[in-house]
């Protein structure tokens, strides 16, 4: 089996407007992680926030899918995160390792693949995830979530958008060939705004 890479997936899903895409996030998301050879990035987080409901839901969750709903409000703390593969799997993995002011580090980790369909499929654990669409605006790689699921035995159910942390919008955004900055922002329809992470990484070369 071949080594997978986002941009190989990206570039499918998006077609024509991959070529849109500044050249930097062209050649960043095309790199190939081997199986023990992960791409590493190290940053900053600017900003972490959450609702108070979104707190409470961050703390329910906690135990099931750690660190995919941060339940804390914090700034100017570091970030790690790896992009690897495994040995014989089309999945990318991409593990986080928040190290919060005065908190001990939360290890975050989920993986993209693409369904049957075609679709792009982020999962978070226990079986749940989330279809993901993307759109290329002024050069920068964007995310919007197309609802949720929960994959059981191998079939997704849907699960109902209230019943969700809400609408997830990402937004990759270049800087320069080895810089880029991310923000993530978690809308409820009822709720507003959930959740939102925003910070500057850079590729770790050495």
């Amino acid at each position: 089996m071949s080594i997978p890479s986002e941009g190989e997936l990206f570039k499918k899903v998006l077609g024509p407007a991959w070529g849109g895409l500044h050249p930097d996030i062209q050649a960043r998301f095309d790199k190939n992680p081997a199986p023990g050879q992960p791409l590493r990035y190290s940053g900053r987080l600017t900003e972490l926030r959450c609702s108070r409901l979104g707190r409470v839901l961050g703390q329910l969750t906690m135990p099931l899918i750690k660190g995919a709903l941060m339940p804390y409000n914090d700034a100017d703390f570091p970030v790690d995160i790896q992009v690897y593969s495994k040995p014989n799997s089309a999945a990318i993995f991409k593990q986080r390792t928040y190290r919060l002011n005065g908190r001990k580090p939360i290890m975050f980790t989920s993986f993209m693949a693409e369904s049957g369909k075609g679709e792009v499929l982020e999962y978070v654990g226990m079986g749940l995830g989330m279809k993901l669409l993307l759109a290329v605006r002024e050069g920068n790689l964007h995310f919007e979530s197309d609802g949720y699921f929960w994959q059981l035995f191998g079939v997704r159910i849907p699960l109902p958008g209230l019943l969700t942390p809400g609408k997830t919008f990402l937004c990759h955004r270049n800087q320069s060939a080895n810089q880029f900055d991310i923000r993530i922002e978690i809308h409820h329809a009822l709720f507003g705004l959930m959740f939102t992470q925003a910070g500057i990484f850079h590729e770790v070369t050495t």
